[in-house]
């Protein structure tokens, strides 16, 4: 509507991010809720997403978009329940679904946590790989890589009207992963590890630094924490970290919510969004013999609706 301006904000709906912390309920894992001009994206649903909507006051009938970054109980557990909250179980077919190849179409390790049904609820799932963009209206979203065990794990990149904000979901430190987070206002990184043994998967408190001192984000946001580090207290943490990088780092709690109003991170703008999203999908690097989209089928070739 002219001349209406929405509040753009993150809602933590979980940050725990082991057996321990979310097993003992600690903390949850209900993924993360981005709003901005009117959209809302819905990263992560893991374990009791749902219930974790309704207490924090998150509509998931408004969801226009849900992302999984992989395959995990804790990225994707909720997956095909936060679908059949928003669609009515397929009837009322809406929103899209743009995800990880695996959570979607399996591997020779794993089952896909997504079921076939949930598929046809949606008005399009995605599947994308590292490189790949897909457009929602007037967010831009980048598919990134990760540095883990699953190949098709990514991280993802929100270029909004307001701001860019990136994920890094599930994955070790390299260079060439904290390279993609440059030019990001926002950095949300989860960060399971004080400190962490070879072995370990996920990033660690020293990795945190480096990213943040190669990336100079304006804000980082830490959050999907294991045993160890609750131990220590989160918010201390972070504070070491803010320290250490000469950046504003804050630490993730529960239900919190991020008005990025509230930071230097962006200016408001109409609300230009719509009921139906415009989607768009297309690799960073267009392929000359690039083909439309089928309906109700993974969407995989460079498209501009």
């Amino acid at each position: 509507m002219e001349g209406v301006f929405i509040e753009s904000s993150i809602t933590f709906l979980g940050t725990g991010g082991d057996s321990f912390v979310i097993g003992k309920y600690i903390r949850r894992a209900g993924g993360i809720v981005i709003k901005v001009n009117g959209n809302q994206f819905h990263i992560d649903p893991g374990p009791g997403a749902l219930a974790a909507a309704k207490e924090f006051g998150i509509s998931i009938r408004e969801n226009t978009a849900v992302l999984v970054s992989n395959n995990s109980i804790y990225s994707s557990n909720d997956i095909n329940a936060v679908i059949d909250g928003m669609t009515y179980s397929g009837f009322d077919k809406k929103g899209v679904l743009i995800s990880n190849k695996t959570t979607v179409l399996g591997s020779e390790k794993e089952r896909p946590f997504l079921m076939e049904f949930y598929k046809n609820c949606v008005e399009r799932f995605i599947v994308v790989e590292a490189g790949q963009k897909v457009g929602v209206n007037d967010v831009d979203i980048i598919a990134l890589k990760t540095s883990i065990h699953d190949e098709n794990s990514l991280g993802f990149k929100f270029i909004t009207p307001y701001y860019t904000l990136g994920y890094s979901s599930d994955t070790n430190y390299a260079a060439s992963v904290a390279e993609q987070y440059k030019g990001c206002d926002v950095l949300i990184l989860n960060v399971p590890y004080l400190t962490k043994k070879e072995e370990d998967n996920g990033l660690s408190k020293a990795d945190a630094v480096k990213i943040i001192k190669l990336a100079q984000p304006k804000l980082t946001i830490i959050t999907h924490f294991g045993a160890e580090l609750i131990k220590a207290e989160p918010r201390y943490e972070a504070r070491e970290i803010q320290m250490e990088t000469k950046s504003q780092v804050i630490d993730a709690k529960d239900g919190m919510v991020i008005s990025t109003g509230n930071y230097p991170i962006g200016q408001k703008k109409k609300d230009t969004s719509s009921n139906k999203p415009n989607i768009r999908f297309e690799p960073i690097e267009k392929h000359a013999n690039s083909q439309p989209i089928k309906e109700g089928q993974p969407d995989n070739q460079s498209h501009t609706q």
